[in-house]
């Protein structure tokens, strides 16, 4: 008696893509993707893991919701700008104006005239408008590469004036003072880690001395016995301030009195102001760039700045963030805590949890050491994990032992899926432990 091969019956690869949600999930995702998903479920056929009937269900199963590897979450931490979920999430208006500029766009062509125009015109504009005193605005490509622009413009070849308390480290191990010597600006060091003064910036200003850069150290703080140079004081030097505030906030925010703005800095008489896009300001990520018109020119005409420009995409978005409503950033970062309590206790009814005080946190560097009051709901740590790979995806945060659902940057109307997410995670810890 013969006894036929199971793995005979595993159904051909064109038969398993002939099956209509496959085929449709060809034109939206790729004809690769979706043969790499059949393949996958194949295999598990042909291991015995499911019916050779199972394959093409098995295939849609594991179909990803994007042709890209970047997935969706929805942020439950309570860090507005969390580095590892992406910093700043775009407004509605930015992501139109992302898609309008994905075609063929009036990036560089004025349709008036029939001729070439100048690079982000409108985004340029609506930067300077955004922040009155400044002369010229450029954009680059990360808040990185503005301070590097701004050294090497201003000073290559010289030296740059640093306080021994601003050599930051930023994220990943880089170090600002390394990005700014990459390009052969020398840095010397003035004052020392807790106290840095007037004197000592004056005291160092040499024949070689090209500008003095004043760098916030957003990432944190040091207490104590401690004093620095304000951007007035230093601006009476006899050569240009470069201010790196950072965080991107471009006027000041009474909820955040002692981080800097760019309109303060330049007010105060900087030459350059640099600054992150997709920090507090909520937008892409872009390197930003304002101050008076000498300096922001110079560093325009640099070769190193048509190696750091931003493209069209960046470019709608930062003019739509600049131009439209408030951004998701700063509703986060202004929730009302009232309001996450009562969010907090209708979840918390809906799946269960316990409401608790949560001190969410502005991140991506900005602010150390500021709380923001709100609500979370405490579930057991057991819970992070199957919230995390589900679908949507929800990121919480660990804190004493509990798994914290903060409502924060959840939008609210997502709130029904957070739910229904933590009751589905609940079950399945369960079942898992039976």
């Amino acid at each position: 008696m013969t006894t036929t091969d199971p793995r005979r019956l595993v159904p051909r690869t064109d038969t398993v893509l002939a099956d209509p949600r496959l085929t449709a999930a060809a034109e939206r995702l790729g004809t690769r993707i979706v043969r790499g998903a059949v393949a996958d479920a194949q295999d598990r056929a042909r291991r015995g893991e499911i019916t050779p009937s199972a394959v093409a269900d098995s295939a849609v199963a594991i179909l990803p919701v994007l042709a890209t590897s970047l997935i969706p979450v929805i942020n439950a931490t309570g860090v507005v700008l969390h580095t590892n979920l992406g910093r700043a999430a775009l407004s509605p208006a930015a992501l139109e104006a992302v898609v309008a500029a994905a075609g063929y766009v009036t990036v560089e062509f004025d349709l008036t005239t029939g001729q070439r125009a100048g690079r982000g015109a409108a985004t340029l504009h609506a930067l300077r408008a955004a922040v009155p005193g400044a002369e010229q605005a450029l954009v680059v490509n990360n808040g990185g590469a503005a301070l590097v622009l701004a050294t090497t413009a201003l000073a290559a070849g010289r030296e740059v004036l640093i306080s021994r308390g601003e050599l930051v480290e930023i994220g990943a191990g880089f170090r600002l003072a390394d990005l700014i010597q990459s390009t052969g600006v020398r840095i010397r060091e003035v004052g020392s880690t807790n106290r840095t003064t007037y004197a000592d910036y004056a005291a160092a200003v040499g024949p070689d001395a090209a500008a003095v850069v004043k760098i916030h150290p957003s990432n944190f703080r040091i207490d104590g016995f401690t004093s620095s140079a304000t951007v007035r004081e230093l601006a009476s030097l006899p050569v240009p301030v470069i201010v790196d505030v950072g965080s991107g906030l471009l006027t000041a925010d009474p909820l955040l009195p002692d981080e800097p703005d760019v309109a303060g800095a330049i007010a105060a008489g900087a030459a350059a102001v640099t600054c992150s896009g997709d920090k507090l300001l909520g937008g892409p990520q872009a390197g930003l760039i304002l101050g008076r018109a000498d300096a922001v020119d110079r560093m325009r005409r640099h070769p190193l700045a048509r190696a750091l420009r931003v493209d069209k995409l960046t470019l709608a978005a930062l003019e739509a963030t600049l131009q439209g409503p408030p951004t998701p950033t700063h509703e986060y970062l202004h929730a009302d805590p009232t309001t996450l309590r009562a969010r907090c206790a209708r979840l918390a009814a809906a799946a269960g949890g316990e409401v608790v005080p949560s001190a969410g946190a502005v991140g991506g560097g900005g602010a150390p050491g500021v709380p923001l009051p709100g609500f979370a709901v405490a579930l057991p740590p057991g819970l992070a994990r199957p919230l995390r790979t589900g679908r949507p995806p929800i990121i919480g945060r660990i804190e004493k032992d509990r798994l914290l659902i903060d409502l924060r940057c959840v939008p609210p109307q997502s709130d029904g899926a957070v739910g229904e997410a933590i009751i589905e995670a609940v079950t399945l810890v369960a079942a898992q432990g039976r």
